[in-house]
């Protein structure tokens, strides 16, 4: 926060809704937005103007899907929280949900303990993209769709286990993983349904009715679509079918050409409803570093120009991907406007992890979240709260 308001001008703003050339954008002293439009938006007394210079300001990027990033792992600890955090926001992001992968009981406890308290100190301002919650990825993950995940980490829905962790982390958790076909899992999404968690199908091996039952029961999540669930066939639709037939289900893709065909990103932008698709990017400690063995929660990976895989390649592994890499591979891979496309990355998001109300949009009340660009897509400053937190 500061003691005064700043104003911008001279910016080329994106919206919720449209497009504004030479738009101006007015911050308060408490890091949220007063009002966006043009020539009309006057700053008041003692208001810093700050001229964009022609750039492009867009909302900054929520990452409701990311595991650790610049060296760092979220298992980790605080730290390495407060670490991947600042990677992320150099590359767009302004806002995430902390992932777990499967781990046990206590390890799962412990990190929650952990990540509870770098949230409260994110909340209150630090160098780096906020943290708005976690998504607790597993354990109840179906082991015949376990991709990366640790197989000895995977158990059964336990709907006392799954309320221990909401005793310790509260409001804290926003997005939940399961596989819906698993005994008991009926109980746990009914849980988290009812604590106002969204619930996602992941690493499931889920027919196509027993996703229509999941979704009747609460699931509007699909966890990496495509990616770690029963195929679409001709004779059983599975998972990936659920995901594209279903209205109710909004579904995550990890765009970085590794995870899912180019041409089968722009079909389910084809295919699913407008307000359905959410572009996370499943990044692990190793995004951005270079090629080489990590290890994560007993699990040896490979990073190797971009594509990250378990140690013996026979499994994807996360991603290495940014946002703001994603954001540009949906551009190509679609040929969809940047107005299409943001959305995905910024309001969906934002909704999906339960902090829409504040995040994900340049508008009047919402928080100073934004990212000033190049013509080319190419970052040069990022701002949470008001505050730059990247670039000169």
């Amino acid at each position: 926060m500061t003691d005064h308001s700043v104003l911008w001008v001279n910016a080329d703003i994106y919206t919720p809704d449209t497009r504004i050339r030479n738009g101006r954008m007015l911050v308060g002293p408490d890091g949220r937005i007063e009002a966006v439009g043009g020539s009309e938006i006057w700053g008041k007394e003692q208001t810093i103007v700050k001229d964009a210079e022609g750039l492009r300001l867009l909302p900054g990027f929520v990452d409701v899907h990311v595991h650790g990033g610049g060296g760092f792992g979220g298992m980790d600890g605080k730290a390495s929280l407060a670490g991947m955090s600042k990677y992320h926001a150099s590359r767009g992001t302004t806002a995430f949900l902390a992932t777990t992968v499967a781990a046990d009981r206590e390890t799962t406890v412990r990190t929650l303990e952990q990540w509870k308290e770098a949230a409260n100190e994110s909340a209150a301002g630090w160098e780096g993209a906020e943290i708005v919650g976690f998504h607790l990825e597993g354990p109840f993950l179906n082991p015949v769709r376990a991709g990366a995940q640790n197989p000895t980490s995977l158990r059964m829905p336990d709907s006392d286990e799954m309320e221990r962790y909401l005793d310790v982390a509260g409001e804290w958790i926003r997005l939940v993983t399961i596989a819906p076909e698993l005994d008991g899992a009926d109980r746990v999404i009914r849980l988290l349904r009812d604590r106002n968690v969204t619930v996602s199908a992941g690493h499931t091996d889920a027919t196509f009715e027993q996703m229509r039952d999941a979704v009747r029961l609460g699931v509007t999540h699909v966890t990496h679509h495509f990616n770690g669930m029963s195929p679409l066939t001709s004779r059983e639709p599975g998972v990936v079918g659920a995901g594209l037939r279903l209205p109710e289900l909004t579904v995550e893709l990890i765009a970085d050409g590794f995870h899912i065909h180019p041409e089968m990103i722009a079909l389910t932008f084809d295919v699913k409803p407008e307000g359905r698709i959410v572009l996370v990017t499943d990044a692990m400690l190793c995004a951005g570093c270079p090629d080489g063995l990590y290890e994560t929660e007993g699990i040896v990976i490979r990073m190797s120009e971009g594509k990250v895989t378990l140690a013996d390649g026979s499994s994807l592994a996360g991603s290495g991907l940014n946002m703001l890499q994603a954001f540009r591979n949906c551009l190509d891979f679609t040929g969809l406007p940047p107005e299409r496309v943001l959305p995905t990355l910024t309001s969906l998001p934002a909704r999906q992890a339960g902090v829409g109300d504040r995040k994900g949009r340049l508008a009047a009340g919402m928080d100073a979240d934004f990212l000033l660009l190049d013509a080319e897509w190419n970052l040069l400053r990022t701002y949470v709260g008001g505050r730059q937190v990247f670039g000169a």
